[in-house]
């Protein structure tokens, strides 16, 4: 494994309803859009051989209805619901991938503005005001084996959102 290249993949969760009266954020489900998105997002995931080895994924609702319509396309991984991706900083997400660089190919289903910062720092260096990672979006990255996870070391592989 130490000659494979490293791989993370970013999911952004789909569209999701609006919160309801009193409803909190954690708990809007994906929207009949937001699941047609997370069902394509699996199918692209599939066609292009990217199906992670571990996914590690946000507590709210709407990224594990995203992660669960994903997984009825490729199929069950080795998941975890991972508390510190709700509203992390790309330092967070960082550190939580960094945790598990065992996984040869690491997904983490989250959200903005904290993946879209994280796409953009690995690849180049800057996060600033970085805005473009639509909802059911997918940023693919690749590192060196043994390259640490520090701003402008990945390469993005592609990029992809329905």
């Amino acid at each position: 494994m130490a000659t494979r290249m490293r791989e993370l993949i970013l999911l952004r969760h789909a569209h999701a309803e609006p919160a309801s009266a009193g409803q909190a954020d954690l708990d809007r489900p994906l929207s009949a859009e937001g699941l047609a998105e997370a069902e394509a997002a699996g199918r692209w995931l599939a066609a292009n051989k990217l199906v992670p080895d571990c996914v590690l994924c946000s507590p709210a609702r709407r990224t594990r209805e995203t992660l669960e319509a994903v997984l009825a396309v490729i199929g069950y991984v080795d998941q975890r619901i991972e508390p510190a991706i709700y509203e992390a900083t790309p330092g967070t997400l960082i550190a939580l991938a960094d945790a598990h660089g065992d996984a040869g190919r690491l997904m983490l289903v989250g959200h903005n503005p904290g993946l879209e910062r994280l796409a953009a720092l690995l690849h180049s260096g800057q996060s600033g005001d970085y805005r473009g990672m639509p909802p059911a979006g997918i940023a693919a990255l690749s590192l060196p084996p043994g390259q640490a996870l520090e701003p402008g070391a990945a390469r993005l592989d592609a990029f992809w959102w329905p």
